[in-house]
């Protein structure tokens, strides 16, 4: 047996402050680039909040890694740092609706995040109505707070509007009589208002703000504030420059942008180099996108899986061809679909429940659906895209698949 000298490293070549690459990592202000206009937006907004009075509701959109969530969870805790400065108790709580989707669920991470523990009020993991969550929320934002900014990232998950009429409303209502409260929702989808009831929609929408994707040079600097993860002189100086193209080309993501500088240390580090060469930026990236669009599908029944591998080998095809068809119809999908099931030895779901599960991956941001009109002789169909690179799905599928 090997001593344990052997099998630990006690101290890291590359990395001296991983966390600073880590996407939950919550950045000083003077960490947070390019966000500069939006961060000051998002604050006027919120800005009565520190008086005691009711903050505008606000809906921020814009696609994935672009800044949203930093900056609400940055001026929110900015705020409550302020707010105590006049003597006004606030706080914020931060719910994540991909985890916490139905009303139960973030009504519970709500009051858990704001309550004090003063009062002797239990707020459980389960095993109360939702009625009774809603109570003892409402008792403990009375009791303890003039103003509390709610949160809900990806808002677009939640199953339903029925949390948001009751946080909206709440004051109107009656439910609390002192407590003012502050929605900030976020998504990546810029239609997501048009899902919603009126009467939320008149009261919840009060501002919106588009957050665009981060170009080269605002990437560069997002990388560059976050360098000092690593130990002095073991980037290369093309790094950072190379990762931020490669990002700002593909997507305009902050966080994928900050996954490959943070993948490119590991690769170093794995293959027992002291620097982190710009080759491994490539390898980064590769891995990164294998990495995402894994967690993206996890979860995901087979036939799900089945539905998106079917689509995933007309892409390929297409592409072998050098077609310019980027676009499949539902029934073209679902004959290639039905030859997995038969290749994996499982029985094909309707074609209506493969339409409904083509739905979900447009949902996921994966696939892209559009509506065609043929005319009087063919009617309407739809056409659904791939949006991810078809190599990178196709080696996730293997991987989850076999």
């Amino acid at each position: 047996m090997s001593g344990s000298d052997d099998l630990f490293i006690r101290e890291d070549p590359i990395f001296v402050n991983k966390e600073l690459l880590e996407i939950s990592h919550l950045p000083e202000g003077e960490r947070i680039v390019g966000r500069d206009e939006e961060i000051s937006q998002l604050a006027n907004a919120v800005n009565p909040a520190i008086f005691g009075q009711s903050p505008s509701n606000v809906l921020l959109y814009g696609k994935t890694g672009t800044g949203k969530s930093l900056c609400a969870k940055y001026v929110s805790r900015q705020l409550v740092d302020t707010a105590a400065e006049e003597d006004v108790d606030a706080a914020y709580a931060y719910v994540d609706c991909a985890q916490d989707s139905t009303e139960t669920q973030s009504v519970q991470t709500i009051a858990d995040s704001v309550n004090t523990g003063k009062d002797d009020i239990y707020i459980p993991d389960k095993g109360i109505s939702t009625a009774t969550y809603y109570k003892r929320l409402w008792r403990i934002l009375d009791a303890h707070y003039d103003v509390v900014i709610i949160i809900l990232d990806e808002i677009d998950k939640l199953e339903d509007d029925d949390i948001l009429m009751q946080l909206s409303r709440a004051g109107e209502a009656g439910k609390i009589a002192s407590c003012k409260i502050g929605v900030i929702g976020i998504s990546n989808k810029i239609k997501y208002k048009e899902r919603m009831d009126e009467r939320i929609k008149s009261s919840l929408c009060e501002r919106e703000f588009v957050f665009p994707p981060y170009d080269a040079n605002q990437l560069n600097n997002i990388m560059s504030a976050r360098s000092d993860a690593f130990r002095d002189g073991v980037l290369e100086s093309s790094v950072i420059p190379r990762a931020a193209a490669l990002a700002a080309r593909e997507h305009g993501d902050a966080r994928k942008a900050i996954d490959i500088l943070r993948y490119a240390g590991e690769i170093a580090q794995s293959s027992g180099s002291d620097t982190v060469h710009e080759d491994f930026v490539v390898q980064a990236r590769e891995r990164a996108e294998t990495d995402r669009f894994r967690e993206l599908i996890s979860g995901s029944t087979p036939h799900s899986r089945y539905v998106l591998q079917a689509l995933t080998v007309l892409s390929i095809d297409n592409k072998n061809k050098l077609t310019e068809e980027v676009g499949f119809r539902t029934t073209r999908i679902y004959e290639v679909y039905e030859e997995i099931c038969r290749q994996q030895g499982s029985d094909p779901l309707s074609l209506r429940r493969v339409r409904d599960l083509l739905k979900e991956h447009a949902f996921l941001d994966i696939i892209e659906q559009t509506r065609h009109s043929g005319g009087s002789a063919e009617g309407s169909y739809t056409e659904h895209q791939l949006l991810e690179n078809p190599d990178v799905v196709q080696q996730v599928l293997e991987d989850t698949i076999s």
